[in-house]
């Protein structure tokens, strides 16, 4: 019919289980919405096609009679998707895979070129002698779409009945006979092309592609108009976190207090170590500069805690340290006169203790308070100034 029947995406409800490698694997079967509805804005159609690219591991691409200038440009989502994953993950088995395209183009007549010599040609670029900046931009569509060569394929359906008006009517009995069985080749093609749904090196089992559903949405709802970006962030997302986490857990292993040159080395050896974690896991080559963005702010914010918490426990050592002197100068203090040799040992052990164990950022304030009690304790009565001059 003319009318829109599909509004959004509908689901086959019922998983249809395949055999796939010897591995039993539940299939659905996604309905979107055709382009340019009535009353739908094209930023509706960008996030129907998104949603639709990014959850299938198979995306057919359903077309009447021939392919159309504008066909291969609504492709520009599912190429950009192309571009950003494939290059991480061509020859690697865990990781992204971009979904496999099936041009599957309906036709009244089956004279002249095949399918795929229709795909071949119109994927070739348009002559810009000129050099007009659309056509730059239509030519870079299909030399992204040659990316994804490897994973597309062309299909044709002939009509299924000379009264199309009665098609809704009819049963598959009534139908051409060349259209069931060029429908039950689509329905093996299909069949024999799907594979497993792989994220971040892993299979998604029911639940965790409820989960994965549940993110693309948010990513498609951020702004007005999807972007490969946002979507990017989804799968970086993850990987953010781990190597987040891989940054605290080798602070976390150092003993506080520390001088703040060694924490500052500490902390550039671990950040080292977790951006090179995030560079050999990141999805996308454009886009993940602002996800490395994010780590970076993300650490630094850590490693702010790690100062604070460093200049506590020095702060905490060192008093303790210095109250221990500074106990230890009173009791010296009676030994002066009768022995003046232990109190400058005593003394003196005091405070090669303290300079020895007291470490970190309050040290040099600690080391002045030390200096001003020295001062003080010698000092302290007058009696005791010519003894104490010779001794200087």
């Amino acid at each position: 019919m003319r009318d829109t029947k599909t509004k959004g995406i509908w689901v086959w409800g019922t998983p249809v289980e395949l055999d796939i490698n010897g591995v039993k694997t539940s299939v659905f079967y996604l309905d979107t919405e055709g382009f340019e509805s009535i009353g739908k804005s094209n930023v509706y159609d960008d996030r129907i096609f998104a949603l639709a690219t990014v959850l299938s591991s198979v995306l057919i691409y359903n077309l009447p009679e021939t392919i159309r200038e504008a066909d291969i440009s609504r492709l520009s989502f599912a190429v950009e998707l192309a571009e950003e994953f494939y290059g991480r993950v061509k020859g690697q088995d865990v990781a992204f895979e971009p979904a496999k395209l099936l041009w599957l183009i309906q036709r009244d007549f089956l004279q002249g070129k095949s399918v795929q010599e229709m795909v071949n040609e119109a994927l070739q670029h348009v002559p810009n002698n000129d050099g007009d900046r659309n056509i730059d931009q239509v030519n870079q569509i299909r030399d992204s779409l040659a990316i994804m060569g490897d994973n597309s394929t062309a299909f044709s359906l002939p009509q299924p009945h000379l009264l199309r008006t009665k098609l809704c009517d009819m049963k598959d009995g009534e139908l051409d006979l060349v259209y069931v069985k060029k429908r039950d080749q689509l329905k093996e093609l299909v069949a024999s092309i799907i594979r497993p749904k792989i994220v971040q090196g892993r299979t998604l089992n029911g639940k965790e592609f409820v989960a994965f559903l549940e993110q693309i949405l948010e990513a498609l709802n951020k702004g007005e108009i999807p972007s490969t970006g946002s979507l990017v962030e989804v799968f970086n997302k993850g990987i953010l976190e781990r190597c987040l986490k891989l940054y605290s857990e080798m602070m976390a292993k150092l003993p506080l207090p520390l001088s703040e040159k060694s924490l500052q080395n500490v902390h550039e050896n671990s950040k080292g170590e977790a951006m090179k974690s995030f560079d050999e896991q990141h999805f996308g080559r454009h886009h993940a500069k602002r996800s490395v963005m994010q780590l970076d702010e993300e650490i630094e914010k850590v490693y702010k805690n790690f100062v604070m918490a460093n200049e506590y426990q020095s702060a905490k050592l060192c008093e303790a340290l210095y109250s221990r002197c500074e106990d230890r100068m009173d009791q010296l203090q009676v030994l002066r006169l009768p022995s003046m040799a232990k109190f400058n040992a005593g003394f003196l052990q005091c405070n090669q203790n303290f300079e020895q164990e007291c470490v970190g950022p309050s040290k040099a304030n600690y080391e002045l308070r030390m200096m001003k009690m020295g001062n003080s304790t010698w000092f302290g009565g007058s009696n005791f100034g010519g003894i104490l001059a010779v001794l200087w």
